[in-house]
């Protein structure tokens, strides 16, 4: 915004000046992206074991003369897609990343109380959701694929699990594709499962180590994004992917309605930083590296602005 600049009177000027000083502090409160800037980090959230997205390094120490509050890392402590992301996002807003790792079902719940900036941890575009949450610009597309036993030989296709024990990761989009009630802008779903007996945790990792004790044992499938189900497979466990993805979805950067901030700015912000980082090719280079294929295309063909998020 532009200043004004008018010749007024001393004492009047005297006024408006204490005036000016005394809202300034206010007004920049009440936006994020400016708190953000006066603070000098961005705060992410993000998952502490969901490799190849996320991983802390919980034997590297800190980086040196950091602006991370002590109960927070660097980002010299993760690795892995999304906290390259995160990384990234950061530093074209011109602030040090640190990072934070509360609940996955916390971060997908909104309502965080302004403890952190962001959520970058592979979260899927859905209506329900953005009744919580502000979606940026999706940085990825990631396929959701099924992993069953290596020794099973009666599950062909996906159809084949209706009834089975699924392992599902709670708030996920996969428990809602498997309810049935999966709704996500800009893409039609076709509900192929029925009736499975879903089987919750906080995330897949534990749902794959079940998985691994046998054929039928604990688990009879587990449903999962591509990179962590090859993740699995390349790892050594007994796991193979059945058939082809059940649908693809649209991962983006989140922020909470709930902040007590305007969260406008950032959020334009940050939808600028990942067109940047798609149209320079980092984002594809990442995801290259990390998952072994480009799974960034179809996410950059995504119009985040035809969803209208702010009021």
């Amino acid at each position: 915004m532009k200043r004004m600049f008018f010749l007024i009177p001393i004492a009047s000027w005297l006024l408006a000046s204490c005036a000016s000083q005394s809202v300034r502090p206010i007004t920049q409160a009440r936006d994020k992206l400016a708190e953000i800037k006066a603070r000098g980090t961005l705060v992410i959230a993000t998952d502490a074991d969901y490799i190849p997205q996320s991983r802390l390094l919980a034997d590297v120490p800190p980086g040196e003369d950091t602006k991370c509050e002590p109960t927070q890392y660097t980002a010299e402590q993760f690795e892995g897609f999304d906290a390259a992301v995160g990384i990234e996002i950061a530093r074209r807003l011109g602030v040090e990343p640190c990072f934070v790792t509360p609940p996955w079902s916390q971060l997908v719940a909104g309502d965080w109380g302004d403890n952190w900036d962001i959520h970058v941890g592979s979260v899927a575009i859905t209506f329900e959701r953005m009744n919580a949450l502000y979606f940026s610009q999706p940085y990825y597309a990631t396929p959701t694929v099924l992993l069953i036993h290596q020794d099973n030989t009666i599950f062909q296709k996906p159809d084949d699990l209706s009834g089975m024990r699924i392992g599902v990761c709670v708030g996920c989009t996969f428990e809602a594709y498997l309810k049935g009630t999966l709704k996500m802008p800009g893409v039609e779903i076709e509900y192929l499962i029925r009736d499975p007996q879903m089987v919750a945790y906080e995330t897949e990792e534990p749902a794959i180590e079940d998985l691994s004790q046998g054929d039928g044992i604990r688990l009879d499938a587990v449903i999962t994004i591509l990179p962590i189900a090859r993740q699995a497979v390349l790892s050594g466990k007994p796991v193979r992917i059945l058939g082809e993805p059940l649908l693809f979805a649209y991962a983006s950067v989140t922020l909470d309605r709930s902040s007590s901030r305007d969260a406008g700015t950032l959020l334009s912000e940050i939808n600028l930083a990942i067109n940047d980082l798609h149209e320079s090719g980092l984002l594809k280079h990442l995801s290259e590296k990390y998952h072994g294929q480009d799974l960034t295309q179809e996410a950059a063909r995504y119009d985040i602005s035809a969803v209208n998020q702010l009021p």
